[in-house]
């Protein structure tokens, strides 16, 4: 009875020691991690989240900057004067893409440096990429000088004839008159001005849509470039108003600048007489809104960019941890 019952007890501790060979690879078991190494885990986790937040918002205010100066900036409406389009208050926004992949449009409302055709100065350069950068980085914050931006509708390009009035009122292109009532303040005639004028190359005749209020290209025809201003100036097309939430909508081309008739050339334009701005005209003059929808827009870009960044660093991390282990003697 003795011996049956040793033996008994020697099998089923041999048993239990090849349970506890088979649980782990090579025949030894692999101890379950104890509360002292939990917190070291959640210690770690804490350290890492502390060491990639630097990184985060680096990343995001690189990209807020690059957003800001290349792609998509927000503006703030000051004025009137391109109302009902555009009411006091408004924030749009405007893309700067645009016109590195396609031509300005007539329609378009663009926003635009006055500096050098309507103000007094040079005409404003874009610069190199770095220059671009930098400027846009100072005027993210308020520095540096952005110069008089404004706001206005293109309605003619280079080499249209642009005249006002025929013999309903219109403002005509190449010939063509343009029905302007869907975007026009209600009630304001298309011109009190009458002009007749050929856009030169490099150039566009802008508007606003209050005339009543405007001062625009009828207003600086004594001015360098006879009130056109320069494409160069162009910042960008404003596409869309973002605030307040209740005037959110896209800002689409009229239909009456889709007429085929206003491709045609136009000829010379007759002298025209220049006079100077009235004092009670609105320029629509821009300020540019705070840093914290470009900033938004970066770390909303920057969280997926950081979490790959991440991963990618650890899976190196442990192919060279493993790595290091199989050239350890033994292994």
């Amino acid at each position: 009875m003795g011996e049956a019952a040793e033996g008994s007890g020697q099998t089923e501790n041999a048993g239990a020691a090849g349970a506890a060979a088979e649980s782990t690879p090579g025949g030894t078991s692999a101890p379950e991690p104890g509360p002292g190494a939990r917190r070291d885990r959640r210690k770690r986790k804490r350290r890492s989240f502390w060491r990639e937040l630097p990184i985060l918002i680096a990343v995001a205010l690189l990209l807020a900057v690059v957003i800001k100066t290349y792609a998509i900036q927000a503006f703030f409406i000051p004025s009137g004067s391109m109302e009902n389009t555009l009411e006091i208050n408004d924030r749009v926004l405007v893309n700067k893409i645009v016109y590195h992949i396609r031509d300005i449009h007539r329609g378009d409302i663009v926003v635009f440096n006055g500096d050098g055709s309507w103000d007094p100065g040079p005409i404003p350069t874009n610069g190199n990429f770095l220059d671009q950068f930098f400027n846009g980085f100072a005027s993210m914050f308020g520095f540096g000088h952005p110069g008089d931006i404004l706001i206005k509708r293109v309605i003619g390009v280079p080499g249209d004839r642009v005249a006002c009035c025929d013999a309903q009122g219109r403002v005509t292109v190449n010939g063509v008159a343009l029905n302007e009532q869907s975007y026009l303040y209600p009630g304001a005639a298309p011109s009190l001005t009458r002009f007749n004028i050929v856009v030169p190359t490099g150039r566009l005749w802008v508007m606003g849509d209050n005339r009543f209020l405007s001062d625009d290209s009828r207003d600086h025809m004594g001015d360098p470039g006879r009130g056109t201003i320069p494409e160069s100036a162009v910042i960008g097309r404003a596409f869309v108003i973002i605030w307040p939430p209740s005037r959110w909508r896209i800002l689409p081309i009229p239909a009456t600048f889709e007429q085929p008739q206003l491709n045609a050339s136009g000829v010379a334009a007759p002298p025209v007489t220049g006079r100077g701005s009235s004092p009670d005209l609105l320029s629509a003059r821009l300020q540019p809104s705070g840093p914290a929808l470009p900033l938004s827009l970066g770390f909303a870009a920057a969280i997926p960019v950081t979490w790959l960044q991440r991963r990618v660093r650890m899976r190196v991390a442990r192919r060279r941890q493993r790595s290091r282990e199989g050239r350890t003697p033994g292994s």
